[in-house]
């Protein structure tokens, strides 16, 4: 570019000069009869060329200076400004910067995410201690970090240095840099270790929806209002990425443990590693990646992704929510496992059994006419023929009008209930 720069410049100087020279006009022949005046004239219209052709150069030469000057101001004025926007979204986080950074500089001029220092996360994680991983992932473990007394954090560690674990880590950081929506995590920095690779993001205090619904307390935080509000947020979150980003992005591995709920149960969509631009460009020569029980049989057997993908995994997590049940469970008198798909499809139209499959945590607790109206969005979302499926534009507006106002819906609730639905610390 500079080479390129440079070359464009000396053309204009020669152009330039080669005008000036091209505009002074030719010494016209002497005729005999001036023969007493040729002397004085030539030498008096040589010197007025001379003239010209000095001031032409001068005048080229200092354009190709500004040019110049003016290129070299920009390019640090750009310099200056992503140096400056990775510090403010480092104070902003309250997360110092890292002294060496140039390892991945290609990925930080694309956004405002910080580079963070090893030592510091090390050291904020008791030096990855047991006692402070908050789950484990494909690649690692996720693990709180206490930067100070006023700021705690999640990171990720990823070990190995595979391509898939690679390109994952690039996915993330490149994506989530650019991005910004009240239901996708934030990230706030990242730091290469060696071959160590490391993610920190907000700390969300209730963490998984996974763990809500099928660990040790079983669902019993999360009142059916509550449930209602993750599958809105957690719609809203997708339809951020497939409506508003450009190019559209797919989530990939929308499942119950990638959606991640803060202390007010806010839900946020994470672990973006598989995510994929939705370009054609892009989606050829994909590898199979996904979670068994979420992934939509289209792209299970076909290779075929597309935002309706997403959808199906979103009713899968819908019907989490709806029954309590994980996405496959063993079947009790066989080793073979059954998808909550096949066991609930057959009673999710029927309105006669529909209450009895529902979640006793929330079993009788809501509007039986809402009941009926989430399982007909769930059964539209996890319709094996994609075209058949909903976009996630529709499946928001059909849940808006299920959650109370209080929580972000448009649901007006009698007084005496509706100051039971906040939402607290759990």
């Amino acid at each position: 570019m500079k080479i390129f720069l440079l070359l464009l410049i000396m053309d204009t100087v020669i152009t330039y000069a080669t005008s000036v020279l091209q505009s002074s006009p030719a010494a016209a022949p002497i005729p005999s009869s001036m023969a007493d005046f040729t002397s004085a004239t030539i030498t008096d219209h040589q010197t007025k060329t001379s003239k010209k052709l000095l001031i032409g150069l001068v005048t080229a030469t200092s354009v190709m200076g500004i040019i110049i000057l003016s290129t070299i101001c920009l390019w640090k004025c750009n310099r200056k400004k992503i140096c400056k926007s990775s510090k403010r979204c480092a104070k902003r986080s309250g997360l110092p910067l890292s002294k060496n950074s140039s390892s991945m500089k290609t990925i930080t001029e694309k956004g405002s995410v910080a580079v963070m220092d090893y030592k510091l996360l090390e050291s904020a994680t008791d030096n990855f201690g047991d006692g402070e991983i908050l789950g484990e992932g494909g690649f690692g473990c996720v693990y709180r970090a206490r930067i100070d007394e006023n700021l705690c954090v999640a990171v990720k560690r990823m070990d190995g240095g595979s391509q898939d674990a690679i390109k994952e880590f690039q996915m993330e950081v490149d994506l989530l840099s650019k991005i910004q929506h009240p239901n996708i995590i934030t990230l706030l920095g990242y730091c290469v270790h060696g071959d160590t690779r490391l993610l920190v993001y907000e700390l969300m205090q209730n963490g998984s929806l996974e763990t809500q619904l099928h660990g040790p307390s079983s669902g019993s935080n999360l009142t059916w209002h509550c449930r209602m509000k993750i599958a809105l947020d957690t719609a809203r979150g997708l339809e951020y990425l497939h409506e508003n980003c450009k190019p559209s992005v797919i989530h990939r591995d929308l499942k119950s443990s990638n959606i991640l709920l803060d202390s007010s149960f806010n839900a946020k969509l994470s672990d973006f590693g598989l995510a994929v631009m939705d370009g054609a460009q892009n989606k050829n020569n994909i590898k199979l990646s996904g979670t068994l029980g979420y992934v939509a049989p289209e792209y299970l057997l076909d290779g075929k992704l597309t935002d309706k993908s997403d959808v199906y995994g979103f009713g899968v997590v819908l019907l989490e929510l709806l029954l309590g049940r994980r996405p496959v469970e063993k079947l009790a008198a066989a080793s073979e496992c059954q998808s909550i798909i096949t066991w609930a499809m057959p009673q999710l139209t029927d309105r006669s059994k529909l209450p009895n499959i529902v979640d006793p945590v929330i079993r009788y607790s809501m509007d039986l006419k809402h009941l009926y109206q989430v399982a007909a969005v769930a059964v539209l979302c996890v319709q094996p023929e994609p075209s058949y499926r909903p976009l996630i534009t529709d499946v928001l507006h059909s849940l808006i009008p299920l959650v109370p106002v209080e929580l972000g819906g448009t649901l007006k609730l009698p007084p005496a209930i509706s100051s039971s639905v906040t939402i607290v610390d759990s």
